[in-house]
């Protein structure tokens, strides 16, 4: 396995610093020992980590323990999920559901040190196909432009009373273009622009960005060529940033096959800062995918890499601790198993090995980059 670049450099250092300890001490006239050789300097890091309050039960109390244990171990909280469509539709204010559903859980993340991500989710976010399942319940669509007008209106309502630290206004557009209808995708367009004009408008200068997904734009789930993300950078003129959305695991047998420009090839031509927003490696086989604890916890030292090679600015984890599915008792869509193992604890909240492996990316020193 390779070492963390990071690693390698201060090793080089460290011996570079000895040699030339060794070559004063040699030059006579002192007579005295030589000084010792300083300490090695310190990994470091320009991306901060980031959890999900995500809990693997239904309970505020384990809303609340996944909080306290993510933030002894990271930077950033990260809400992304479906809008509430139903409440929306129905009439209730953006204002009245966000002061509801997040403000008092933002808050404690916040007294605990956490910034916030929010990305908005415009269509279902377990398959990138379909309208999300609140609005096809409802017999609704994103087409709409009432329908769009309430996701402005529900962004707005974020920024004003959680105020992020960076918003997602659609999540892996790359995907939603490659298997929904056009005009579901023309939607996402229509409606994230919009939203983006509205917060610039409101005064707002929070970083935005949208999420791409990775192994579509290497044409891996397609099973097609390197596709890239020149149409999501067109289509998103708003772009302060971009969002990455990864789940190597479907498509390699082991961390050490991701190439090492699995990112920068991605993000290059965007000339943007990048964040990882969402994805993980299984610690469990899952349908057809196998793998195992440690495998997960090689894949964490891999993906340090990678997020090194383009200077991220944040590396964040959607789940924290896997979910207790008979806890939920919901009816789940099939693909839904091969998400359930991504935890860097079980269900029980007991520690995995990539635990130790996330924490160790934690430990290294935090140097962000100047903004560009």
């Amino acid at each position: 396995m390779h070492r963390p670049i990071g690693l390698r450099r201060a090793i080089a250092r460290v011996a570079l610093q000895a040699m030339l300890v060794l070559a004063l001490a040699g030059c006579g006239g002192g007579g005295g020992d030589a000084a010792p050789a300083p300490p090695p300097p310190a990994a470091t890091r320009t991306w901060m980590l980031g959890l999900s309050a995500f809990p693997p039960r239904p309970q505020v109390a384990d809303v609340l323990r996944t909080i306290d244990l993510a933030s002894q171990r990271t930077e950033l909280l990260i809400i992304h999920e479906e809008l509430p469509w139903t409440h929306l539709l129905a009439g209730m204010s953006a204002d009245a559901i966000v002061q509801r559903d997040k403000v008092d859980l933002v808050g404690y993340a916040r007294v605990r040190g956490l910034k916030l991500v929010f990305v908005f989710d415009l269509d279902d976010g377990l398959d990138r196909a379909k309208e999300a399942p609140q609005l096809r319940a409802a017999g609704r669509s994103v087409t709409e432009p009432a329908v769009q007008q309430a996701y402005r209106s529900y962004v707005l309502a974020v920024a004003r009373l959680l105020k992020p630290d960076y918003i997602g206004l659609a999540a892996e557009t790359n995907l939603i273009r490659l298997a929904a209808p056009a005009p579901l995708y023309s939607a996402v367009v229509s409606a994230a622009n919009a939203a983006a004009r509205d917060l610039r408008a409101a005064g707002f200068t929070t970083p935005l960005f949208v999420s791409v997904q990775v192994e579509a734009a290497w044409g891996l789930l397609q099973h097609g060529p390197y596709v890239g993300i020149a149409q999501d950078l067109a289509d998103f003129p708003f772009l302060q940033m971009v969002g990455l959305s990864s789940y190597p695991y479907v498509v390699y047998a082991d961390p050490a096959d991701i190439p090492a420009d699995y990112y920068s090839r991605v993000v290059g031509p965007a000339a943007l800062p990048a964040m990882v927003v969402e994805g993980g490696w299984t610690s469990a086989t899952v349908a057809q995918y196998a793998s195992s604890p440690d495998t997960q916890a090689r894949y964490m030292a891999r993906h340090a890499q990678l997020v090194d090679s383009i200077r991220a600015v944040a590396l964040i984890q959607l789940v924290f601790a896997d979910p207790d599915l008979a806890a939920w008792g919901l009816a789940l869509p099939p693909n839904f198993e091969i998400f359930t193992k991504l935890g860097l604890v079980n269900s029980d909240y007991s520690a995995k090995p990539a635990q130790a492996a996330w924490d160790a990316l934690h430990a290294r020193m935090l140097v962000p980059d100047p903004p560009r």
